[in-house]
């Protein structure tokens, strides 16, 4: 992990829970395991306040434990560093699940989210205590729940091990991935009770049993509208409505993080089911056309390998997510350098290797601009140099260089992952700053908001609330005006630059075999 991801965890944790936990998530990313005193030591905070940090830390799933191998009662804690960004993607997992299970799917997942991991009778009660959705029943949310549970939005986490042999030793958790999705046996009578106070929590058959999202299943989603929406863009919409199809069925025989490629699938397959659950008809005339077109096109999303059962097709992750990054990167290019760098970068990615006289040629670039731009790319790692020397005549004459110009794609694609990382530490940093500036005027108009939607609810006369709403002055709503705007737009990066950063991981995920913190359970 690079320095510049340090430090955006290291920001993101500070943001989240506080100077103490972001001591201590320092002190573990910086090792790969330490211990309890080792991390008292060098944070130099007492022993309960690191103790209740790692608490938080655990219940959030961004930290890992398991017995020293010196000392099997001694304890080595280890920071899930893939992790800490998924906490800056909260208000997208909300948003996905808002969208498939409405208002009661999003309070379930923001408070399961809010909560890091909870049992399912606690979050079916903290849901119902919630003002939002009162009109909705128990039965609604717990059948919201089990569905969510079903399409893997929910994954159970391993139980805890109990061992009476050995009551002092590290805790040691059984995980059975038969398990993950088992829903749970949830009884709506001792929640009514409990409501109540008729009955306590600890009565709850599933009090042992812990819940939490499953980021995986999200990523997938997230990974697949990518691709969807770029073909879309390209092919339009029936294309990427069969392509989504495609992307349903592979996932029946496929892990859906398989790295390169996917398992096969025939046409016979995606026939029967767009006729099963499609209601385009122009889809279900044009079908063979559209997989023609989507496997011939240059993304190459979808490639045949067989002609069994009307061809034998597999979606090719590995060609796709190289296409999408590399057209990231000459986007990159062309707002910095201008479209004349990105068509150099396109030459030499599509003649491998070529010198700069032929670079001036082939780009249809005038010399001194092309090698002023071959340079610049060259400064900022878009581009490398190869050197090939050859030998002169009998040995003893001056050797000759040929200097070529490349692509290395995945140091590329790493630069531009560490600039990501970098301005977004900085565009969370001036988030923070210009909301610690102007925290007085911010909660001075936050109290007035508040008082004259109170004033109104009253009924009080609209003379009287103006007079209290020109106790904000002009000068001060103008300032407030210009902090909201580029707090809005320093928002609106953050959520820019972290689709890039996916798009980016993607990439890695299916293009290297750099370890990734794609798991089959998170």
């Amino acid at each position: 992990m690079s320095a510049d991801y340090a430090h955006l965890c290291s920001s993101i944790l500070e943001q989240c829970f506080g100077k103490v936990v972001q001591s201590v998530a320092d002190c573990l990313f910086s090792a790969t395991t330490r211990t309890l005193s080792q991390i008292v030591n060098s944070t130099h905070f007492s022993r309960k306040e690191v103790m209740l940090a790692l608490a938080v830390l655990i219940k959030f799933r961004l930290v890992n434990f398991e017995p020293s191998k010196n000392n099997p009662f001694l304890p080595e804690y280890s920071l899930r560093r893939e992790d800490v960004i998924c906490l800056l993607r909260y208000s997208r997992y909300i948003h996905l699940v808002q969208t498939k299970y409405g208002n009661v799917g999003a309070s379930i997942a923001e408070e399961l989210l809010n909560a890091g991991s909870e049992t399912a009778t606690g979050l079916l009660l903290k849901c119902l205590s919630d003002g939002e959705n009162k009109a909705e029943s128990a039965e609604t949310y717990r059948d919201t729940f089990i569905k969510m549970i079903a399409d893997h939005y929910i994954i159970k986490i391993p139980e805890l091990m109990t061992d009476n042999e050995s009551e002092d030793a590290v805790p040691r958790f059984q995980t059975n991935e038969c398990d993950f999705f088992v829903p749970p046996n949830i009884d709506l009578h001792l929640l009514a009770q409990i409501r109540k106070g008729e009955a306590t929590l600890s009565k709850a058959l599933d009090g042992a049993i812990v819940w939490s999202l499953n980021y995986d299943r999200f990523h997938q989603e997230f990974r697949d509208d990518i691709m969807r929406l770029a073909m879309e863009r390209k092919l339009g919409e029936n294309a990427a409505e069969c392509f989504s199809f495609i992307l349903n069925l592979i996932y029946n025989t496929t892990d859906p993080w398989q790295r390169k490629a996917s398992n096969q699938i025939t046409f016979v397959e995606i026939k029967q089911a767009i006729e099963r659950k499609s209601n385009n008809l122009e889809l279900m005339k044009f079908l063979d056309q559209y997989i023609c077109l989507i496997t011939d096109d240059s993304l190459g999303f979808l490639r045949k390998v067989g002609d069994m059962g009307g061809g034998q097709y597999l979606v090719d992750m590995e060609k796709a997510f190289e296409s999408l990054a590399l057209a990231c990167v000459e986007s990159v290019i062309t707002e910095r350098f201008g479209s004349k760098a990105a068509r150099i970068f396109r030459v030499i990615r599509f003649k491998k290797y070529i010198e700069q006289e032929d670079l001036q040629k082939e780009a249809m670039i005038p010399a001194k601009e092309a090698k002023s731009l071959a340079y610049n790319l060259f400064q900022e790692q878009f581009i490398h140099v190869k050197v090939i020397k050859k030998p002169g005549g009998g040995g003893s004459g001056p050797a000759k260089a040929f200097y070529l110009f490349q692509i290395k794609e995945k140091d590329t694609v790493r630069m531009l992952l560490d600039n990501c990382f970098k301005s977004l530490y900085n565009t969370i940093r001036r988030s923070n700053y210009e909301k610690s500036e102007h925290k007085g005027l911010i909660e001075k108009s936050q109290r007035l908001d508040s008082i004259v939607e109170t004033m109104k609810e009253r009924g009080e006369s609209d003379e009287y609330i103006a007079e209290i709403v020109e106790t904000f002055t002009p000068p001060e709503c103008e300032i407030l005006k210009k902090v909201k705007h580029r707090i809005k737009t320093l928002s609106k990066a953050e959520m820019t630059l972290d689709d890039t950063i996916f798009l980016l991981q993607m990439y890695q995920h299916h293009c290297t075999t750099l370890p990734t913190g794609i798991q089959k359970f998170k």
